[in-house]
């Protein structure tokens, strides 16, 4: 097995959970089992993305999330890829919604991928993106719970990559 200053090195961030901590002390997060960073298969052009965001972003006739509750809500909402900013809302307490509430972009690039896609930068998108609230206090629950349930969503899409986005 590699050691651990190489496994760091690999990572997309080295040190993430070491800049959690600090930031955010009593977090106490520890992280040894290193996921490596995965390599496209074919090129960007012909691939399919999906899109996951902590920015509370939803289609307008769903469920709101629930931004009150005093250890956060740990769903997620599909939002249709082909949406228009207009049709979409922000359901989300925890960061400042001003800027993104006159472009929706600045938090969830929906037009900038849909852009991405129609220019054949990449090869498409999946049907749904995804998105959930950012802010939640139970690790383990928001680990074995909510990112199990995205990650069986995101499969189901099939997609060749995937866009990782926190608000």
């Amino acid at each position: 097995m590699a050691n651990s200053k190489e496994n760091d090195s690999r990572q997309l961030r080295p040190g993430l959970w070491t800049t959690v901590n600090e930031r955010y002390p009593g977090a106490m997060i520890t992280k040894t089992d290193f996921v490596p960073l995965a390599e496209l298969k074919k090129p960007l052009s012909e691939s399919r993305l999906t899109f996951v965001s902590t920015a509370g972003v939803q289609s307008k006739n769903s469920v709101p999330f629930d931004t009150v509750h005093p250890i956060s809500d740990y769903t997620f909402r599909p939002v249709p890829s082909d949406s228009k900013p207009l049709d979409l809302e922000i359901h989300q307490l925890k960061y400042p919604t001003v800027g993104a509430k006159r472009d929706l972009n600045v938090i969830f690039p929906i037009e900038r991928l849909q852009e991405l896609a129609k220019e054949k930068i990449i090869g498409g998108l999946t049907k749904n993106f995804f998105s959930f609230i950012g802010y939640n206090m139970d690790v383990e629950r928001l680990e074995q719970t909510l990112a199990e349930d995205i990650a069986d969503a995101v499969e189901v899409e099939m997609p060749d990559a995937a866009l990782l986005a926190p608000a």
